[in-house]
């Protein structure tokens, strides 16, 4: 009896996780990139000047060691003290919040 409780659980939250990622999927659509980018260029600006910037316009999945979400992948250059400075970012592609940054 045990055995069976356990496996009727256990297949009741597999079965509630996947409809909730598909409802959640459906419900949050991914931001647009260029939102994205201007927003990531507007946090940006509040330091200096941005010199170009670029988006990818597909998703791409990033593991973050957790879970893999999907984002937007882009970059901002700018001049700081007459030195180039460029970042790499990875935004997430349904709230736009960066989830990583590099300054290659």
């Amino acid at each position: 009896m045990k055995l069976r409780s356990f496996l009727i659980g256990m297949a009741t939250g597999l079965a509630a996780a996947i409809i909730i990622k598909e409802t959640a999927e459906r419900v949050a659509p991914f931001i647009p990139a260029n939102q994205v980018l201007n927003s990531v260029k507007s946090e940006f600006k509040k330091e200096a000047p941005i010199d170009g910037s670029w988006i990818y316009m597909k998703t791409e999945d990033f593991h973050n060691g957790v879970t893999t979400i999907p984002v937007y992948k882009g970059g901002i250059s700018r001049v700081i003290n007459g030195e180039m400075e460029s970042f790499e970012f990875a935004a997430d592609a349904r709230s736009g919040v960066i989830v990583d940054l590099k300054r290659i």
